[in-house]
């Protein structure tokens, strides 16, 4: 069997995961990347997608809207905005995540326009990607 690292996945609301994987696929800010056992230190910002972890117990897949993510040899710790297990999300929810951000993007003082719409634009390709 791989070598597991453990994986914890927590928003300022509540702890959604905390298992051994052998992988996660997260949506870094700089481009998608994959963590496993052993995993040089990094931490890195997330962009709105789909994040999977993959071990034992299965694929566990979330939608997250952003956030940090820190790999430290034998473990990950996710620390996002929002995130939402994919199988219990619906278009609702991601109907009103880009609702909100076209809204803060409207409201962008003129510097910070291109990334609050890229962040509309994100939060679509992640409405897409989940399947909605």
């Amino acid at each position: 069997m791989a070598d597991t690292l453990q994986f914890d996945l927590v928003t300022p609301e509540r702890k959604l995961s905390s298992v051994p994987v052998t992988e996660v696929q997260i949506p870094g800010a700089e481009g998608d990347m994959t963590v496993m056992a052993g995993h040089a230190p990094t931490i890195t910002t997330l962009r709105p997608g789909i994040l999977k972890a993959i071990g034992p117990q299965g694929h566990l897949t979330f939608a997250v809207t952003g956030g940090f993510a820190e790999a430290s040899g034998p473990s990950l710790s996710v620390l996002a905005e929002q995130a939402i297990p994919v199988d219990e999300a619906n278009a609702t929810i991601f109907d009103e995540l880009v609702a909100e951000a076209r809204s803060l993007a409207d409201a962008a003082l003129p510097e910070d326009r291109a990334v609050a719409d890229k962040k509309v634009a994100d939060l679509i390709a992640l409405r897409a990607a989940a399947g909605y």
